[in-house]
């Protein structure tokens, strides 16, 4: 496939998984970067690009065994997905990656993009195999969103992977032999600021009673075990918890019929949301967590999710950005210790807005300037 030739506005190819939201925010995040830049920016979704129902089929299977089957789960990234000690291995590349490629080229001829980038592991092994064979000329980055860097994200023949921490970064250049920069997280800047608008005003008035507010992140598919019970036990330690249920309205109905317990659906104004509170309780290690540490918000990691959630929260705990809870107990003393202003929280603070060093979508364009610089 030729390359297309240089113009004055440069084609952006973004490719991006609705598995959850953490993934399409990411791409949401980095097309409008590109876009104000002066680009054209297309955004796909992967599961698109197979064939008729494998993607939603993929979605809810994804979805069933993390919410429903978490042990086995946790036994698919065991075999699957989680690093071999000591070892460079390329990934275990799932047969959808093969059944995406022509759809893929297909659509590249069509968009003629300068550049590729992948917000989700799947894309970036449809990328990665085309670059490695030639039959894709057009230089592709994988942004890279998991704290804890799984075997699915290493595909060789792409051409930079955008980290989110230095130790991201090092497991990617062994694990591929290819560049990567810790970039740090890829957050929308309304999560920067200090103000809380009016649809926070209320918990901006708790906190102010001396009752500081706690968020517990269940995800966008409401997937929170031991949440509930964690929520209590804040209750009773004189804090407001605020339970975010994603789009899950039965954990939303359990929620609510805790007295003192606030439950909250789809959340537009997150960063204000965010502004308004001390610390979020977190067990994925996802897009909330990254939004959490630009926002200046300490988390606590707790009950994480089976398989990537486990390893991610850990993760983030292990390199310093967030303090790991094991167990109620741990998790009253870790928030009663961040609510408050001090040494502690102002460590936590300070580490995660050090993650933040430079510009995903600045470091795309310039890999497109380059096209050469691929296989």
């Amino acid at each position: 496939m030729r390359h297309p030739t240089r113009r004055q506005r440069r084609r952006c190819l973004v490719l991006t998984a609705g598995m959850g939201a953490g993934h399409d925010a990411v791409a949401g995040e980095l097309a409008r970067r590109l876009r104000a830049a002066g680009c054209e920016v297309l955004v796909r979704d992967v599961l698109t690009l197979l064939p008729p129902g494998a993607g939603p089929a993929l979605r809810g299977f994804y979805r069933f065994v993390v919410r429903r089957a978490p042990a086995l789960y946790g036994l698919i990234h065991r075999v699957f997905l989680a690093p071999a000690p000591g070892a460079r291995r390329r990934p275990d590349v799932s047969p959808l990656a093969r059944l995406a490629e022509r759809p893929l080229t297909a659509l590249v001829a069509r968009a003629r993009p300068d550049v590729v980038v992948s917000t989700f592991h799947l894309a970036g092994q449809v990328t990665g195999r085309l670059r490695a064979r030639g039959a894709l000329d057009v230089p592709c980055a994988v942004c890279v969103t998991d704290f804890a860097v799984h075997r699915a994200w290493l595909e060789p023949g792409n051409d930079l992977y955008l980290c989110v921490t230095e130790a991201a970064a090092r497991a990617t250049r062994a694990g591929t032999g290819r560049p990567a920069v810790a970039a740090g997280p890829v957050v929308p800047p309304d999560f920067r600021r200090a103000d809380t608008p009016g649809p926070a005003a209320r918990l901006a008035a708790a906190r102010a009673a001396g009752r500081p507010v706690v968020l517990l992140s269940a995800g966008a598919w409401g997937v929170g075990p031991g949440l509930l019970p964690a929520a209590r036990a804040l209750l009773a330690a004189g804090c407001l918890p605020v339970l975010l249920c994603g789009r899950d309205e039965k954990l939303r109905g359990r929620a609510n019929r805790v007295p003192g317990v606030l439950a909250l659906g789809w959340v537009r104004d997150l960063p204000g949301l965010m502004a308004a509170a001390r610390v979020l309780v977190d067990n994925a290690a996802g897009q909330t967590a990254a939004q959490a540490l630009a926002a200046g918000l300490p988390v606590v990691g707790f009950r994480p999710i089976a398989g990537h959630g486990a390893a991610g929260v850990r993760e983030m705990a292990a390199r310093g950005v967030s303090v790991y809870a094991d167990g109620p107990g741990e998790l009253v003393a870790a928030v009663t210790a961040l609510s408050a202003d001090g040494p502690a929280r102002d460590t936590l603070v300070r580490a995660g807005a050090a993650l933040f060093r430079e510009d995903a979508a600045a470091l795309v364009l310039a890999l497109a300037a380059e096209p050469a610089a691929g296989t």
